[in-house]
């Protein structure tokens, strides 16, 4: 039988948890004081997910940059991926808050969208 320890992220808690896994399929989840702690466990052992959050060129802005990150978790292992299609985004001044800046980032289904306004110069 496999363990893990987790530090659990869900809510300020910071749980330490033990995670049993044994072919792949987990067995028990310990240590956690709330729900949030036996999901988030249970994803991280067998479905890893982040949300990511970067910067992307604007021309034409105020600002030669601006916030952005998915709208949802994506899977761990598609963070360069993710990362490489946020890089080569640019976008045209004005972007507000919840514009599309990369849509459906790496086949995903999930969208990356600004996360400040930049405004047209």
């Amino acid at each position: 039988m496999e363990k893990r320890e987790l530090t659990c992220i869900g809510c300020p808690m910071g749980c330490a948890i033990t995670v049993e896994l044994e072919n792949g399929e987990v067995v028990s989840v310990t240590g956690n004081t709330c729900g949030i702690g036996d999901k988030y466990a249970r994803n991280e052992v067998t479905h890893p997910e982040r949300t990511v959050t970067s910067t992307a060129v604007i021309l034409g802005g105020d600002k030669p940059r601006v916030s952005v990150k998915t709208k949802s978790n994506i899977p761990k292992d598609k963070i360069d991926a993710v990362m490489k299609e946020i890089d080569a985004a640019v976008m045209t001044a004005p972007i507000r808050i919840g514009d599309v800046v990369v849509k459906n980032v790496c086949g995903t289904g999930v969208d990356v969208v600004a996360t400040r306004n930049v405004e047209k110069i």
